[in-house]
């Protein structure tokens, strides 16, 4: 934890200070291991409750799996290694998209929904156990300011991916 002890001076990556990277970092690993130990009796993790949670919102017709990577933030091999366990255990529905047939469109199963709703109701609480330790006129600011931050790390991303190819 940081040292309230910092000035101006010291600089934006002192042991003293706060620190963007770490916080994230311990936020997300905290918040998935949390949400991972409150799932287990489903049978699927968080980034399945995820998918599942995204493709709900797509239905009837559901998404690409490169779509579903982007929803995700994610890399799309990883969403397929997932999607194909999901469709051996019928969470998901895969098959091939009639007009490019190196695509594959994704949608939710019966028992996925099932499934999803028996974990929302976890992540729901799980989310207001969080929420609850930030004073509620702040909340909202504070969902605003992160997803500010998020998206500017996206930004940074995909800056950073021009900048590895030798593009300015």
């Amino acid at each position: 934890m940081a040292n309230k002890n910092w000035t101006d001076d010291d600089p934006v990556d002192s042991p003293k200070r706060r620190r963007l990277p770490p916080l994230l970092r311990r936020c997300w690993y905290s918040l998935n291991q949390a949400f991972r130990r409150r799932l287990a009796h489903t049978g699927i993790s968080p980034d399945q409750f995820t998918i599942l949670r995204i493709l709900l919102e797509h239905e009837p017709t559901g998404l690409t799996q490169f779509e579903l990577a982007t929803q995700m933030s994610s890399d799309p091999n990883t969403v397929s290694s997932l999607l194909r366990r999901m469709t051996e255990v019928g969470l998901v529905l895969r098959k091939r998209v009639e007009t490019d047939r190196r695509a594959m469109q994704v949608r939710i199963s019966e028992a996925g929904g099932s499934t999803y709703h028996e974990a929302r109701k976890l992540a729901l609480d799980l989310q207001s156990a969080l929420l609850e330790k930030i004073p509620e006129a702040r909340r909202e600011q504070f969902l605003l300011d992160l997803d500010l931050v998020a998206t500017a790390a996206a930004e940074q991303a995909k800056k950073g991916k021009t900048l590895a190819a030798g593009n300015p």
